[in-house]
């Protein structure tokens, strides 16, 4: 499991999970899958498109930026939310697995080991014994199956983003707040489209 827009000001945060076997692992290594940072554009959409024939399963969800608003106007902060996603994402993916499963989530707390054990807190509880639960830093570099997640991720962020400018009509680059297209569409447009939902606002 892997993330991607965990951190702009515009658009979803979306994390992804990819079920796969050690041989399948061992075939996307081969194939070139890496941690989505480290691909253009092309070559991601081309492995996002490979991965998906190719898992077993896989499973994305999105967190708009009303819900994470809303979330945090209540107490639970970015981590928490995504520990919530991930243990969603576990529950679908092992709904009719009976076997062990190993789950290696990409880790954005510095507190492993309390951001992990707030995952499982909400994995359904007939599941948690079959898991095998990791939570690493730098596991999209580490590990094929989180690789290949962050690429489903990024992909879908990417998606989303394409959705928003052409719904507004205007160019706002990455959403990110270090990009100076995007600073530069928050100066003159922030206003306008305050009221349609893209903007995170905590």
């Amino acid at each position: 499991i892997d993330d991607a827009g965990r951190g702009p000001l515009i658009g979803p945060m979306v994390l992804a999970g990819c079920l796969v076997t050690r041989k399948l692992e061992k075939e996307f290594k081969k194939l070139g899958v890496r941690d989505s940072k480290m691909l253009t554009p092309n070559r991601r959409e081309f492995l996002a498109k490979e991965i998906r024939k190719k898992a077993l399963a896989f499973h994305i969800t999105l967190t708009h930026p009303y819900e994470i608003d809303s979330r945090t106007s209540v107490g639970l902060n970015l981590n928490k939310i995504e520990a919530i996603r991930a243990a969603e994402i576990i529950n679908k993916l092992t709904e009719k697995i009976n076997e062990p499963v190993r789950v290696i989530i990409d880790c954005p707390s510095t507190n492993r080991e309390s951001w992990k054990n707030y995952v499982f807190k909400h994995i359904n509880e007939n599941k948690k014994r079959n898991l095998i639960l990791a939570c690493e830093h730098k596991a999209d570099r580490d590990y094929a199956a989180c690789s290949a997640a962050s690429i489903l991720a990024k992909s879908e962020r990417e998606k989303q983003v394409k959705e928003i400018k052409k719904k507004i009509g205007k160019d706002f680059g990455s959403g990110y707040t270090s990009d100076p297209i995007t600073i530069e569409f928050l100066k003159k447009y922030s206003q306008e489209h305050k009221k349609d939902g893209i903007f995170r606002e905590s």
